[in-house]
């Protein structure tokens, strides 16, 4: 791809995120009860290509169960309130209640309260026990010392996550995780990321995990990219991502997925991130407005709580209706976010594919007019697409 001239000294690719591209009808249409939105990874099956974020304003143990319910899956933050309290309503009572201006210090002092071992355990289990996958995330930095409390709980499924996450962290003061010794000994999947290019990507699937998490900094609460400047618009970096699975499954012979993790907010921002390459999605804003939320309107990543250098704010949402509702319907609203799997269903179908894997093959175009053109009443009046 061609690069483009920052300064004489500096050159850049253009990137693009979702609302730069459009994706284009094919020359077949199909009924929308034909179409297979379902998603494997391991041994695992799900009706829907979702990941719930493991952001405690989204996950509790019961919207994992009710989110496994419906055809997703839950990841449970293991470092956030559900494993530091025995109780933790109170808390996030607390922080919906608090102004802006004194949510991040206070939110430092909850989230100060240790990590209780015997809580690992007894979430995962109360997930297990409802007969859902069961999928947890911790940080690489904590991922051995709990590595003892997940196996004993038989979680199903493992997340490794962080703002970036890398196949060769150097450490001159400590020993780091080795990523790929520690995929490869686990006897369960693990799912590592965020990373936002092509070499990352690449070197993550090489460690031996069954999927990447796609995304760094493009989610409705994160502050990543204006506190560190990183980044890059999701479009591109799952296409990118998408062409380090085809190279590492020609070496291997092994198929790694994609998730694109972030910046969705719509049926159409899931269909475009399965077009550019995506198996499933990870997404947390949207859920963050189900009346079964923990968060109480409120969501925040997993970030926002640093103890040095947060890098999240809590941010409000609107609350539009239930977990059922806002994943697969009925919709009430006329601006794509609510049915936002019916949505992908309707656009697969729109466009002739059967599958999730056939819709990563149609055609897109960069579009710059594609939310504003022709729309200029809805933006003046606040409706559909000019929320």
């Amino acid at each position: 791809m061609a690069e483009v001239e920052i300064g004489i000294g500096k050159s850049g690719r253009r990137a693009y995120g979702f609302d730069d591209i459009a994706i284009v009808p094919s020359r077949r249409t199909r009924d929308p009860e034909d179409v297979d939105i379902s998603w494997e990874i391991d041994a695992f099956t799900f009706d829907l290509p979702l990941m719930a974020s493991a952001m405690d304003g989204v996950v509790s143990p019961a919207t994992a169960i009710e989110i496994g319910r419906l055809g997703g899956v839950g990841v449970l933050n293991l470092e956030g309130l559900w494993t530091r309290y025995e109780d933790p309503e109170p808390y996030f009572e607390e922080i919906a209640s608090l102004p802006a201006e004194k949510a991040t210090r206070r939110m430092q002092e909850i989230y100060a309260a240790p990590i209780r071992h015997e809580l690992i355990g007894e979430r995962i289990r109360q997930i297990k026990d409802a007969g859902v996958v069961s999928c947890a995330s911790v940080t690489p930095q904590r991922t051995e010392a709990f590595a003892k409390y997940l196996i004993e709980a038989e979680l199903d499924l493992l997340v490794i996550q962080g703002t970036v996450v890398s196949a060769e962290h150097v450490s001159k003061t400590h020993e780091p995780l080795n990523l790929k010794k520690f995929v490869r000994e686990l006897d369960m999947p693990v799912i590592v990321g965020g990373c936002a290019s092509y070499q990352a990507a690449l070197h993550l699937m090489r460690t031996g995990a069954a999927g990447i998490l796609v995304g760094v900094g493009p989610g409705h609460a994160c502050t990543t990219r204006g506190v560190l400047g990183i980044g890059v618009p999701q479009a591109t970096a799952i296409a990118d991502a998408r062409a380090a699975r085809m190279r590492h499954l020609d070496e291997t012979g092994v198929y790694v997925h994609v998730i694109a993790d972030g910046g969705m907010a719509t049926g159409g921002d899931i269909a475009k991130a399965i077009v550019c390459g995506a198996d499933a999605v990870m997404i947390g804003s949207p859920l963050a407005a189900a009346e079964e939320a923990p968060g109480r309107g409120y969501h925040w990543g997993m970030a926002t709580f640093h103890p040095t250098l947060p890098r999240g704010a809590r941010v409000k949402t609107e609350i539009r209706g239930t977990l059922k509702e806002i994943l697969v319907g009925p919709a009430h609203e006329n601006d794509g976010r609510m049915n936002l799997f019916g949505g992908l269903r309707t656009s697969m179908a729109t466009c002739g594919y059967e599958s999730v894997k056939e819709f990563q093959k149609a055609e897109v175009m960069v579009a710059p007019a594609l939310q504003t053109e022709g729309k200029s009443l809805q933006r003046a009046q606040h409706v559909g697409m000019g929320h």
